[in-house]
């Protein structure tokens, strides 16, 4: 078991009218011994903003705004912008987000050369709907039949998409390809294109009809990911891999309950996936973490490395933002003694 320190809670609301509801599932990035944190601001009424604090260190504020720097401006993102993810590629700040539009939750991006100007990019993912998703995705026949399952209730003449989250940029190009992960339940999929263009109708019609080459993860382990997973923090590069840190999720008798898991994957092909933990890296166990506006939930969202101690910033039961240190190097080792081919 990796040992983990629960650095305790970071962020909580304030009485600033755009995050007087709570504070939540934050981006992040480090400077040097700076740490830039873009983070999930609730008002009253669940609608979203992203708000931004500066850290001197993995946990010591320097910084808090008090205006977002981040605000809805377009119809699919009316009700709100949501659980940022950041990392820089070249000279480029890549932010993705969840834009929410009261019905739909769709990736969407913005970039940043400064981190304090962004200008969005619109929609990574595409706004299909779920029969027509189902049709192409289940055309090969090998792909789990739970993507299948998550039919949602609407109006006749409400415009619903496949919700398509947790949208998270690999730091840096592999082979010459932007890569980035995404989310359409249960499992977590992965794009590579050349250039963001790419990704057109028929690049997404080719992309779904072989859905399940895209596949990188779905849930195995019963225990903390029955239910399903998704990305977490953005792939931290390892000599053995690409480490990430994801989601799974579990029902139970109580609802949901949010675990903080890890894995790795293949430095070269990150379509292919090395090792798992089989077990949660961390659980819902604090007051703080059991009991908020969703109870039973960590939500890891970023990332900061200083020396070997790896900081995890995540969300805490919707309502507060928190972190966790482990030992990067005893973490890789634990994944090393669990390859994939070796639980097979």
């Amino acid at each position: 078991m990796i040992t983990v320190k629960k650095e305790g809670i970071l962020l909580t609301k304030t009485t600033l009218g755009f995050e007087n509801e709570g504070v939540l599932n934050p981006a992040v990035i480090k400077d040097g011994n700076r740490v830039h944190m873009f983070y999930r601001a609730v008002r009253i009424g669940n609608y979203s903003t992203i708000g931004y604090c500066e850290f001197e260190g993995p946990v010591t504020i320097k910084e808090r705004r008090i205006t977002p720097v981040l605000v809805p401006h377009f119809d699919y993102e009316s009700q709100g912008v949501e659980d940022p993810r950041i990392v820089k590629i070249d000279d480029v700040h890549y932010m993705t987000y969840t834009a929410y539009d009261g019905i739909n939750a769709l990736g969407a991006l913005a970039t940043s050369l400064d981190l304090k100007h962004f200008e969005k990019k619109g929609l990574l993912v595409p706004q299909i709907n779920f029969d027509d998703f189902k049709c192409l995705a289940d055309c090969s026949g090998e792909v789990n039949q739970k993507y299948f399952r998550h039919v949602r209730h609407f109006k006749p003449e409400e415009k619903v998409y496949l919700w398509d989250k947790n949208v998270i940029f690999f730091p840096r190009r592999i082979n010459g390809k932007l890569y980035f992960l995404h989310r359409i339940r249960p499992g977590i999929q992965i794009v590579g294109v050349n250039q963001l263009e790419d990704l057109t109708e028929s690049f997404w019609e080719d992309y779904f009809l072989n859905l399940h080459l895209y596949i990188v993860m779905d849930p195995i382990h019963e225990s903390h990911e029955a239910s399903y997973i998704g990305g977490g923090c953005p792939p931290i590069e390892t000599d053995q891999g690409w480490l990430l840190i994801y989601h799974g999720v579990h029902d139970t008798a109580n609802g949901y309950v949010y675990s903080a898991c890890a894995a790795l994957l293949d430095l070269y092909n990150p379509q292919k996936e090395i090792a798992r933990l089989p077990y949660a890296l961390f659980e819902p166990e604090l007051d703080w973490e059991l009991h908020g506006v969703v109870d039973n939930v960590v939500f890891p969202t970023g990332s900061a490395l200083f020396g070997d101690t790896l900081y995890i910033y995540y969300g805490a039961a919707d309502k507060h933002i928190a972190c966790a240190s482990i030992s990067l190097s005893e973490l890789i080792q634990e994944l090393m003694q669990n390859r994939k081919n070796d639980q097979q």
